[in-house]
């Protein structure tokens, strides 16, 4: 279930970037974002009214949460949207998650307390080499100015900041919960910047809500909901390496889709990310079954005197 729920969580939050990219071509990345969040909040409300799974939840925890989510989808989702409306490649703004596992790496020593094994650094090292080669070949084709690219920068800080204010956090809503506020909060605050801006008013074309469908289902619902409960299934360290496959699936989406460029370097560097992740992986389960097997040797060793006569 967890590999399956990687895989979904790679796909879907890849797709985060190629929709946008047909999306707004006509449309405001602004309408775009309200669209996509609003409904999709009535939606949760309801399910989460319905299903009774927000009983017992306390305003601290909605405080809590509502913060996260304005870091973790609406600043993120924000800067990447514009990113890809400026012009920049969506395989070089898929960056932005690409280099977070090395920061995040580097923190979460004194913001946690844990520590990342050297096989690990290893692995993403690899996977940051592969990372560059993806992007290489797409970072000169983009017309946008140089300091546009500031913008997959704040969107990379704003997603760290919501991860590890999650990890630290002492709030454990359930998953559905958290989603619910976290999109709710972000529908609200699109809603009054839209409003303000004069473009709170959608298109009618089907192409726009066809965009619209498939953004609050796949990189909202599905790949938000998927990061969170990960966060907690695997841990931070392993859910940042999965986050060096997301520049090889946006190119490779871009390449197809979008017609981007796919050369014999970027196809390089999706086995280097693929290499790089599988090592952290593999560290990070070995490092899980130490404690399970010295507890299991412990019991041993005390079940055998209790029964030594």
């Amino acid at each position: 279930m967890t590999i399956g729920a990687s895989v979904a969580f790679v796909v879907t939050w890849s797709s985060g970037f190629l929709i946008p990219a047909f999306a707004t071509v006509e449309v405001a990345p602004l309408t775009l974002l309200v669209w996509r969040f609003v409904p999709l909040a009535v939606v949760l409300l309801a399910v989460v009214a319905v299903s009774g799974a927000g009983r017992g939840v306390t305003a601290r925890e909605l405080r809590v949460q509502a913060l996260i989510g304005l870091f973790a989808q609406f600043g993120y989702c924000a800067a990447v949207y514009a990113a890809v409306a400026v012009g920049i490649a969506t395989g070089t703004v898929a960056l932005i998650d690409a280099v977070q596992p090395l920061i995040v790496a580097v923190l979460v020593g004194p913001l946690l307390g844990m520590r990342v094994r050297g096989a690990q650094w290893a692995g993403l090292g690899v996977g940051a080499v592969g990372v560059l080669l993806v992007v290489q070949s797409q970072f000169g084709s983009s017309d946008a100015p140089l300091v546009a690219y500031l913008l997959p920068v704040a969107a990379m800080v704003c997603l760290i900041v919501g991860t590890f204010l999650q990890r630290r956090s002492t709030v454990q809503t359930g998953v559905l919960v958290t989603l619910t506020i976290h999109v709710t909060a972000t529908a609200v605050l699109f809603l009054v910047v839209a409003a303000a801006a004069g473009q709170l008013a959608p298109p009618a074309s089907l192409s726009f809500w066809l965009a619209v469908v498939l953004t609050a289902l796949f990189p909202t619902l599905a790949a938000y909901g998927l990061y969170w409960w990960l966060l907690r299934r695997v841990g931070i360290t392993a859910l940042q390496a999965l986050l060096f496959l997301m520049a090889p699936a946006t190119a490779a989406g871009g390449a197809v889709l979008l017609g981007e460029t796919l050369t014999l370097v970027t196809v390089c560097g999706f086995v280097l990310c693929a290499l790089g992740v599988a090592a952290v992986l593999v560290v990070e389960a070995r490092t899980q079954q130490e404690p399970r097997s010295e507890g299991a040797a412990g019991q041993r060793e005390v079940g055998g005197s209790l029964s030594t006569p």
